[in-house]
Protein backbone atom coordinates (compact mmCIF):
# COMPACT_ATOMS: atom_id res chain seq x y z
CA UNK A 1 0.00 0.00 0.00
CA UNK A 2 0.80 3.12 -0.16
CA UNK A 3 0.73 4.79 3.57
CA UNK A 4 1.35 8.62 4.33
CA UNK A 5 2.88 9.26 7.87
CA UNK A 6 1.84 12.73 9.19
CA UNK A 7 4.43 14.19 11.52
CA UNK A 8 8.49 13.67 10.98
CA UNK A 9 9.15 13.23 14.87
CA UNK A 10 10.87 10.05 16.32
CA UNK A 11 7.31 8.56 16.11
CA UNK A 12 6.52 9.37 12.82
CA UNK A 13 9.97 8.56 11.65
CA UNK A 14 9.97 5.00 13.27
CA UNK A 15 6.74 4.13 11.49
CA UNK A 16 8.07 5.15 8.01
CA UNK A 17 10.39 2.58 8.90
CA UNK A 18 8.76 -0.40 10.02
CA UNK A 19 6.13 0.15 7.14
CA UNK A 20 9.40 0.60 4.50
CA UNK A 21 10.50 -3.09 5.74
CA UNK A 22 7.10 -4.17 5.46
CA UNK A 23 7.19 -3.64 1.95
CA UNK A 24 4.75 -0.52 1.80
CA UNK A 25 5.46 2.60 -0.52
CA UNK A 26 5.63 5.42 2.46
CA UNK A 27 5.99 9.31 2.05
CA UNK A 28 6.34 11.36 5.18
CA UNK A 29 4.80 15.03 5.59
CA UNK A 30 5.68 17.88 8.05
CA UNK A 31 5.85 21.34 8.40
CA UNK A 32 9.52 21.47 9.78
CA UNK A 33 12.17 21.79 7.11
CA UNK A 34 13.81 18.16 8.74
CA UNK A 35 12.94 15.46 11.40
CA UNK A 36 13.17 15.73 14.90
CA UNK A 37 12.64 19.81 14.52
CA UNK A 38 9.82 19.83 17.56
CA UNK A 39 9.47 17.31 20.98
CA UNK A 40 11.82 15.20 19.23
CA UNK A 41 14.55 18.10 19.11
CA UNK A 42 16.02 18.00 22.58
CA UNK A 43 14.59 15.69 24.82
CA UNK A 44 16.12 14.28 28.53
CA UNK A 45 17.54 11.15 26.64
CA UNK A 46 16.09 8.75 28.48
CA UNK A 47 15.10 4.91 27.05
CA UNK A 48 13.37 3.89 30.48
CA UNK A 49 10.64 1.25 29.97
CA UNK A 50 10.79 0.51 33.47
CA UNK A 51 9.93 3.77 34.10
CA UNK A 52 6.94 3.56 31.90
CA UNK A 53 4.46 4.82 34.56
CA UNK A 54 1.41 7.35 34.09
CA UNK A 55 1.59 10.42 35.74
CA UNK A 56 -1.70 10.40 36.96
CA UNK A 57 -1.58 8.20 40.61
CA UNK A 58 -2.78 7.73 44.06
CA UNK A 59 -1.76 10.63 45.76
CA UNK A 60 -1.13 13.28 42.86
CA UNK A 61 -3.28 15.80 43.67
CA UNK A 62 -1.58 16.23 47.00
CA UNK A 63 1.58 15.89 45.86
CA UNK A 64 1.20 18.50 42.90
CA UNK A 65 0.51 21.16 45.51
CA UNK A 66 3.05 20.25 47.12
CA UNK A 67 5.23 20.64 43.75
CA UNK A 68 3.56 23.43 42.50
CA UNK A 69 4.55 25.55 45.89
CA UNK A 70 8.48 24.20 45.97
CA UNK A 71 10.92 27.05 44.95
CA UNK A 72 12.05 24.34 41.86
CA UNK A 73 9.21 23.25 41.36
CA UNK A 74 9.12 20.38 38.96
CA UNK A 75 5.08 21.18 38.09
CA UNK A 76 3.42 24.39 37.24
CA UNK A 77 -0.20 25.04 36.00
CA UNK A 78 -0.76 28.06 34.50
CA UNK A 79 -5.01 28.28 34.29
CA UNK A 80 -6.61 29.34 31.02
CA UNK A 81 -10.24 29.61 29.40
CA UNK A 82 -9.61 26.25 27.07
CA UNK A 83 -12.28 23.52 27.59
CA UNK A 84 -10.03 21.00 26.32
CA UNK A 85 -7.26 21.56 29.08
CA UNK A 86 -10.03 21.45 31.73
CA UNK A 87 -11.42 18.43 30.57
CA UNK A 88 -8.30 16.82 30.29
CA UNK A 89 -7.22 17.76 33.75
CA UNK A 90 -10.56 16.65 35.08
CA UNK A 91 -9.96 12.97 33.41
CA UNK A 92 -6.25 12.63 34.77
CA UNK A 93 -7.76 13.30 38.32
CA UNK A 94 -10.43 10.48 37.25
CA UNK A 95 -7.29 8.48 37.03
CA UNK A 96 -5.50 9.43 39.98
CA UNK A 97 -6.75 5.91 41.87
CA UNK A 98 -4.70 2.99 43.02
CA UNK A 99 -6.64 0.78 40.31
CA UNK A 100 -6.67 2.84 37.23
CA UNK A 101 -2.88 3.43 38.27
CA UNK A 102 -2.38 -0.20 37.89
CA UNK A 103 -4.32 -1.28 34.93
CA UNK A 104 -2.98 2.14 32.41
CA UNK A 105 0.70 1.21 33.96
CA UNK A 106 0.33 -2.34 32.85
CA UNK A 107 -0.45 -0.97 29.74
CA UNK A 108 2.52 0.97 29.12
CA UNK A 109 5.35 -1.49 30.42
CA UNK A 110 4.78 -4.17 27.84
CA UNK A 111 5.21 -1.66 24.80
CA UNK A 112 8.03 0.28 26.85
CA UNK A 113 10.29 -3.00 26.85
CA UNK A 114 9.05 -4.17 23.75
CA UNK A 115 10.22 -1.28 22.03
CA UNK A 116 13.51 -0.96 23.80
CA UNK A 117 14.21 -4.52 22.41
CA UNK A 118 13.01 -3.78 18.61
CA UNK A 119 15.88 -0.72 19.71
CA UNK A 120 18.29 -3.06 20.33
CA UNK A 121 17.37 -5.33 16.82
CA UNK A 122 17.47 -2.56 14.79
CA UNK A 123 20.62 -1.47 15.94
CA UNK A 124 22.21 -4.91 15.15
CA UNK A 125 20.59 -4.93 11.87
CA UNK A 126 21.89 -1.38 10.41
CA UNK A 127 24.49 0.77 11.67
CA UNK A 128 23.60 3.74 13.40
CA UNK A 129 24.50 5.44 16.37
CA UNK A 130 23.29 8.37 18.54
CA UNK A 131 25.81 8.92 21.04
CA UNK A 132 23.69 5.64 22.54
CA UNK A 133 24.63 4.24 26.36
CA UNK A 134 23.73 0.91 27.74
CA UNK A 135 23.91 1.80 31.10
CA UNK A 136 21.27 1.65 32.88
CA UNK A 137 19.27 4.52 34.79
CA UNK A 138 19.32 6.05 38.34
CA UNK A 139 16.40 7.15 40.33
CA UNK A 140 18.19 8.74 42.99
CA UNK A 141 16.40 9.16 46.81
CA UNK A 142 17.31 12.29 48.81
CA UNK A 143 15.03 11.61 51.19
CA UNK A 144 14.55 8.14 53.42
CA UNK A 145 10.68 8.83 52.73
CA UNK A 146 11.27 8.29 48.62
CA UNK A 147 13.53 5.29 49.34
CA UNK A 148 10.86 4.11 51.40
CA UNK A 149 8.10 4.59 49.32
CA UNK A 150 9.39 2.49 46.11
CA UNK A 151 7.83 -1.02 47.42
CA UNK A 152 4.71 -0.18 44.99
CA UNK A 153 7.08 0.22 41.87
CA UNK A 154 9.01 -2.77 42.92
CA UNK A 155 6.14 -5.19 42.82
CA UNK A 156 5.33 -3.71 39.04
CA UNK A 157 8.63 -4.36 37.79
CA UNK A 158 8.81 -7.90 39.52
CA UNK A 159 5.25 -8.16 37.93
CA UNK A 160 6.85 -7.63 34.18
CA UNK A 161 9.83 -8.96 35.30
CA UNK A 162 11.88 -5.93 34.91
CA UNK A 163 15.47 -6.42 36.64
CA UNK A 164 16.37 -3.67 38.95
CA UNK A 165 18.10 -2.57 41.68
CA UNK A 166 17.64 -1.59 45.43
CA UNK A 167 20.43 0.16 46.08
CA UNK A 168 21.84 2.52 49.28
CA UNK A 169 24.35 5.62 49.31
CA UNK A 170 28.03 3.42 48.22
CA UNK A 171 25.35 1.36 45.58
CA UNK A 172 24.41 4.68 43.80
CA UNK A 173 28.08 5.99 43.86
CA UNK A 174 28.91 2.84 42.36
CA UNK A 175 26.44 3.04 39.63
CA UNK A 176 27.87 6.79 38.89
CA UNK A 177 31.12 7.40 40.92
CA UNK A 178 30.78 11.43 40.33
CA UNK A 179 28.08 11.25 42.96
CA UNK A 180 30.58 10.67 45.57
CA UNK A 181 31.46 14.32 45.26
CA UNK A 182 27.70 14.83 46.99
CA UNK A 183 27.35 11.72 49.22
CA UNK A 184 25.42 13.64 51.90
CA UNK A 185 22.78 14.74 49.59
CA UNK A 186 20.70 11.28 48.95
CA UNK A 187 20.26 8.27 50.90
CA UNK A 188 19.60 5.68 47.86
CA UNK A 189 18.66 4.84 44.47
CA UNK A 190 16.55 2.08 42.54
CA UNK A 191 18.22 1.29 39.38
CA UNK A 192 17.27 -0.40 36.33
CA UNK A 193 20.05 -1.61 34.10
CA UNK A 194 18.16 -2.52 31.59
CA UNK A 195 17.04 1.03 30.42
CA UNK A 196 19.39 2.75 28.05
CA UNK A 197 20.09 6.56 26.81
CA UNK A 198 20.73 8.58 23.72
CA UNK A 199 19.83 11.09 21.80
CA UNK A 200 16.65 11.36 20.29
CA UNK A 201 17.36 14.10 17.71
CA UNK A 202 20.32 12.19 16.32
CA UNK A 203 18.99 8.65 15.96
CA UNK A 204 15.84 9.93 14.29
CA UNK A 205 17.51 12.47 11.85
CA UNK A 206 19.80 9.17 11.22
CA UNK A 207 16.88 6.88 11.04
CA UNK A 208 15.03 9.39 8.36
CA UNK A 209 18.46 9.11 6.04
CA UNK A 210 18.12 5.07 6.29
CA UNK A 211 14.56 5.71 5.53
CA UNK A 212 15.64 7.33 2.20
CA UNK A 213 18.05 4.83 1.62
CA UNK A 214 14.97 2.61 1.44
CA UNK A 215 12.73 4.23 -0.59
CA UNK A 216 10.67 6.59 1.69
CA UNK A 217 9.85 9.73 0.43
CA UNK A 218 9.68 13.18 2.80
CA UNK A 219 7.96 15.76 2.03
CA UNK A 220 9.43 18.85 4.52
CA UNK A 221 8.37 22.42 4.51
CA UNK A 222 4.92 21.05 4.32
CA UNK A 223 2.11 22.42 6.26
CA UNK A 224 -1.26 20.04 6.10
CA UNK A 225 -3.89 22.28 6.42
CA UNK A 226 -7.12 19.65 6.34
CA UNK A 227 -7.89 15.98 6.19
CA UNK A 228 -10.46 15.30 3.26
CA UNK A 229 -13.09 12.23 4.18
CA UNK A 230 -15.21 10.30 1.34
CA UNK A 231 -17.81 7.94 3.54
CA UNK A 232 -15.90 5.51 5.94
CA UNK A 233 -12.56 6.35 4.83
CA UNK A 234 -10.03 9.60 4.36
CA UNK A 235 -10.23 10.05 0.59
CA UNK A 236 -6.80 12.70 0.87
CA UNK A 237 -4.81 15.06 2.64
CA UNK A 238 -4.68 18.89 2.19
CA UNK A 239 -1.63 21.28 2.28
CA UNK A 240 -1.10 24.77 1.30
CA UNK A 241 -0.56 23.64 -2.64
CA UNK A 242 -1.79 20.87 -3.05
CA UNK A 243 -3.74 17.33 -2.03
CA UNK A 244 -2.02 14.18 -1.12
CA UNK A 245 -3.42 10.92 -1.73
CA UNK A 246 -2.83 7.34 -0.07
CA UNK A 247 -4.20 4.18 0.66
CA UNK A 248 -3.63 4.54 4.08
CA UNK A 249 -3.03 7.46 6.42
CA UNK A 250 -0.90 7.95 10.02
CA UNK A 251 -1.53 10.60 12.04
CA UNK A 252 1.78 11.48 14.21
CA UNK A 253 1.45 15.17 14.81
CA UNK A 254 2.21 14.71 18.63
CA UNK A 255 0.77 17.49 20.36
CA UNK A 256 -0.83 19.01 17.28
CA UNK A 257 -2.72 15.40 16.05
CA UNK A 258 -6.23 16.76 17.68
CA UNK A 259 -6.37 19.85 15.89
CA UNK A 260 -6.57 17.82 12.27
CA UNK A 261 -8.60 15.06 13.77
CA UNK A 262 -11.42 17.08 15.68
CA UNK A 263 -12.20 18.55 12.15
CA UNK A 264 -13.49 14.62 10.64
CA UNK A 265 -15.29 14.20 14.31
CA UNK A 266 -12.40 12.24 15.65
CA UNK A 267 -11.64 13.40 19.31
CA UNK A 268 -8.50 12.20 21.30
CA UNK A 269 -7.90 13.28 24.80
CA UNK A 270 -4.26 14.50 24.11
CA UNK A 271 -2.85 17.78 25.55
CA UNK A 272 0.48 19.42 25.58
CA UNK A 273 2.27 19.47 28.76
CA UNK A 274 6.05 21.41 28.13
CA UNK A 275 8.99 20.38 29.54
CA UNK A 276 12.35 21.77 29.37
CA UNK A 277 15.61 20.76 28.77
CA UNK A 278 19.27 22.58 29.11
CA UNK A 279 22.64 21.29 27.46
CA UNK A 280 25.63 21.93 28.66
CA UNK A 281 29.31 20.55 27.29
CA UNK A 282 30.94 18.04 30.10
CA UNK A 283 33.56 20.09 32.29
CA UNK A 284 34.94 17.81 33.84
CA UNK A 285 34.74 14.01 33.29
CA UNK A 286 35.26 12.51 36.61
CA UNK A 287 32.48 15.13 37.57
CA UNK A 288 29.96 13.95 35.12
CA UNK A 289 27.72 11.58 35.13
CA UNK A 290 28.09 8.13 33.11
CA UNK A 291 24.45 7.29 32.02
CA UNK A 292 20.98 8.73 33.41
CA UNK A 293 20.47 9.99 36.79
CA UNK A 294 16.66 10.79 38.00
CA UNK A 295 16.71 13.32 40.98
CA UNK A 296 12.81 12.50 42.17
CA UNK A 297 12.76 15.23 44.32
CA UNK A 298 12.57 17.96 41.54
CA UNK A 299 11.68 15.47 38.81
CA UNK A 300 14.83 15.91 36.96
CA UNK A 301 16.46 13.71 34.52
CA UNK A 302 20.56 14.12 33.98
CA UNK A 303 21.65 12.36 30.97
CA UNK A 304 25.04 11.54 29.59
CA UNK A 305 25.33 12.17 25.60
CA UNK A 306 28.77 11.95 24.34
CA UNK A 307 30.53 14.80 25.52
CA UNK A 308 27.29 16.76 26.58
CA UNK A 309 24.92 16.99 29.42
CA UNK A 310 21.34 16.90 29.09
CA UNK A 311 18.79 17.76 31.97
CA UNK A 312 15.40 17.35 31.42
CA UNK A 313 12.29 18.15 33.63
CA UNK A 314 8.98 20.33 34.72
CA UNK A 315 5.49 19.58 33.53
CA UNK A 316 3.63 22.67 32.88
CA UNK A 317 0.52 23.14 32.03
CA UNK A 318 0.24 26.16 29.63
CA UNK A 319 -1.68 24.81 26.67
CA UNK A 320 0.71 25.45 23.42
CA UNK A 321 2.52 28.11 24.90
CA UNK A 322 6.34 27.94 23.52
CA UNK A 323 8.13 30.50 25.47
CA UNK A 324 11.50 29.76 27.27
CA UNK A 325 10.81 30.86 31.14
CA UNK A 326 14.09 31.45 33.14
CA UNK A 327 12.56 30.01 36.34
CA UNK A 328 12.57 26.38 34.18
CA UNK A 329 16.67 26.96 33.91
CA UNK A 330 16.91 27.75 36.84
CA UNK A 331 15.45 24.62 38.03
CA UNK A 332 17.12 22.83 35.64
CA UNK A 333 20.55 24.37 36.63
CA UNK A 334 20.28 23.98 40.34
CA UNK A 335 19.65 19.80 39.96
CA UNK A 336 22.55 19.42 37.69
CA UNK A 337 24.94 21.34 39.57
CA UNK A 338 23.84 20.55 43.03
CA UNK A 339 24.41 16.57 42.14
CA UNK A 340 26.97 17.12 39.40
CA UNK A 341 28.87 20.28 40.73
CA UNK A 342 31.86 21.28 37.93
CA UNK A 343 30.60 18.20 36.03
CA UNK A 344 29.29 20.20 33.07
CA UNK A 345 30.10 23.86 32.17
CA UNK A 346 26.42 25.61 32.69
CA UNK A 347 27.53 28.55 31.50
CA UNK A 348 27.56 27.45 28.38
CA UNK A 349 24.17 25.33 28.33
CA UNK A 350 20.78 25.85 25.61
CA UNK A 351 17.80 26.29 27.13
CA UNK A 352 15.30 24.53 24.94
CA UNK A 353 11.48 23.72 25.48
CA UNK A 354 8.54 20.92 23.77
CA UNK A 355 5.09 20.18 24.57
CA UNK A 356 4.92 15.88 24.96
CA UNK A 357 1.42 14.83 23.66
CA UNK A 358 0.09 13.61 27.34
CA UNK A 359 -3.47 11.53 27.22
CA UNK A 360 -4.83 11.93 31.07
CA UNK A 361 -4.88 7.96 31.68
CA UNK A 362 -0.95 7.62 30.49
CA UNK A 363 -0.93 4.83 27.66
CA UNK A 364 -0.04 6.38 24.25
CA UNK A 365 -3.09 5.62 21.20
CA UNK A 366 -1.86 3.69 18.68
CA UNK A 367 -3.81 1.68 16.10
CA UNK A 368 -6.82 2.02 13.55
CA UNK A 369 -9.88 4.32 13.91
CA UNK A 370 -13.35 3.16 13.87
CA UNK A 371 -14.89 5.73 12.09
CA UNK A 372 -12.38 5.87 8.64
CA UNK A 373 -11.15 2.35 7.93
CA UNK A 374 -8.05 3.58 6.69
CA UNK A 375 -7.08 5.92 9.58
CA UNK A 376 -4.31 5.38 11.96
CA UNK A 377 -3.49 6.97 14.91
CA UNK A 378 0.33 6.84 17.02
CA UNK A 379 0.09 9.85 19.20
CA UNK A 380 0.06 10.53 22.47
CA UNK A 381 3.58 9.31 24.15
CA UNK A 382 3.58 12.08 26.22
CA UNK A 383 7.26 11.80 28.17
CA UNK A 384 7.54 8.58 26.67
CA UNK A 385 8.17 9.04 23.13
CA UNK A 386 11.77 7.97 22.15
CA UNK A 387 11.11 5.37 24.87
CA UNK A 388 8.14 4.07 22.89
CA UNK A 389 8.91 4.83 19.07
CA UNK A 390 10.31 2.35 17.57
CA UNK A 391 7.84 -0.69 19.40
CA UNK A 392 4.97 1.55 18.30
CA UNK A 393 6.08 2.16 14.94
CA UNK A 394 6.42 -2.02 14.73
CA UNK A 395 3.11 -2.19 15.95
CA UNK A 396 1.76 0.45 13.97
CA UNK A 397 3.41 -1.52 10.70
CA UNK A 398 2.11 -4.57 12.00
CA UNK A 399 -1.35 -3.38 11.91
CA UNK A 400 -1.43 -1.25 8.54
CA UNK A 401 -0.08 -5.06 6.94
CA UNK A 402 -2.81 -6.71 8.58
CA UNK A 403 -0.19 -8.87 11.06
CA UNK A 404 -0.84 -9.56 14.72
CA UNK A 405 1.80 -7.42 16.71
CA UNK A 406 4.29 -9.11 19.19
CA UNK A 407 2.56 -7.37 22.03
CA UNK A 408 -0.70 -7.36 22.42
CA UNK A 409 -1.96 -3.30 20.86
CA UNK A 410 -5.89 -3.55 22.05
CA UNK A 411 -5.23 -1.99 25.20
CA UNK A 412 -3.91 0.98 23.38
CA UNK A 413 -6.69 1.63 21.02
CA UNK A 414 -8.58 4.61 20.67
CA UNK A 415 -11.49 2.69 21.71
CA UNK A 416 -10.39 2.85 25.19
CA UNK A 417 -12.37 5.82 25.48
CA UNK A 418 -15.18 5.07 24.56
Amino acid sequence: MKVLVLGSGVVGVTSAWYLAQAGHDVVVVDRQPGPARETSFANAGEVSPGYSSPWAGPGVPIKAIKWMLMHFGPLVVRPKIDPYMALWLIRMLRNCTSPRYARNKARMVPIAEYSRDCLKALRSEVSISYDERTQGTLQLFRTQKQYDGTGGDIEVLKQFGVAYELLDAAGCIAAEPALANVKGKFVGGLRLPGDETGDCQMFTERLAALCAESGVTFRFDTTITSINTSANRIASVSTETEELTADAYVVAFGSYSPFLLRRVGVHIPVYPVKGYSITAPVADEQSAPVSTVMDETYKVAITRLGNRIRAGGTAEISGYDLNLRDARRATLHHSVGDLFPGGGDLSKATFWTGLRPMTPDGPPIIGGVPKYSNLYLNTGHGTLGWTMACGSGRVLADLISGKSPDVDASPLNISRYG
